[in-house]
């Protein structure tokens, strides 16, 4: 059966950011589309933002669900072990970690989640990639679920889907060339988006908080989500279904 998850990360204090991403979340919900919010801990000294905070519990209490989304996303979080010159940036935070070293980020991060009220078991790694030891670390620590860029992974059943997150992905085009590229990444989600749907399979939209300051972008999401519905697509959150059944 064709299922339909739509995440959305990056929520900031900035009230702009807040009211965009209300105004998604009642366009969603008059199509019957919960969210998954894609939530960062961060360390005391950065706290999250209160209001965030608020609106990120009152969505949860309305059916959306949150995943830890890394700890604290600091640059080089690869450490001294690692003798590869190669850097992934500041966001890819568990791309390349070690078992030990992902399992007391991933303890700070519960922890910390815990401490404003909105502790999960499940889990989206920075820039959706999650290493091996990553994966271990999250069963190792009773999480239920891991939502990486290829695959949801329900960690304590050992099962597996297969699922490529879409979205507006980074661009490196010339000035001159955006507005083209623009309109090209657009129509590719919603024919990426159908196109799953079509074969039966589980459509994942994952938006970032910068992508709701583009009118365009989330016109094409609304319209990648109408499409899935009109396959006759079940609207899930992460938490809802996915790591108790076929995922």
């Amino acid at each position: 059966m064709t299922r339909l998850v739509v995440s959305l990360s990056g929520l900031t204090a900035d009230p702009r950011s807040l009211d965009r991403a209300a105004a998604l979340a009642a366009a969603l919900d008059l199509r019957g589309v919960p969210l998954s919010h894609l939530f960062r801990p961060r360390l005391r000294r950065d706290a999250p933002d209160p209001g965030v905070v608020a609106w990120l519990g009152a969505r949860r209490g309305a059916g959306d669900a949150i995943l830890l989304h890394g700890f604290d996303h600091t640059p080089d979080p690869i450490g001294a072990w690692q003798a590869s010159p190669v850097r992934l940036g500041r966001r890819a935070e568990f791309a390349l970690l070690p078992r030990h070293e992902a399992g007391l980020r991933v303890i700070a991060a519960r922890r910390a989640a815990h401490a404003v009220g909105l502790d999960s078991d499940l889990f989206a790694p920075p820039r959706w990639l999650a290493s091996s030891g990553t994966i271990a670390a999250l069963r190792d620590n009773a999480f239920a679920l891991c939502a990486d860029d290829t695959a949801v992974r329900a960690l304590q059943r050992g099962t597996t889907t297969g699922s490529r997150v879409l979205g507006f992905r980074a661009s490196g085009e010339r000035r001159a060339d955006r507005r083209a590229a623009e309109s090209w990444r657009c129509r590719l989600l919603v024919a990426e988006a159908g196109r799953v749907a079509r074969r039966g399979g589980l459509v994942r939209i994952g938006l970032r908080a910068k992508d709701l300051r583009r009118p365009e972008r989330v016109a094409a999401a609304l319209t990648a989500v109408d499409a899935v519905l009109a396959a006759g697509a079940r609207p899930l959150t992460y938490a809802e279904g996915l790591h108790a059944g076929a995922a």
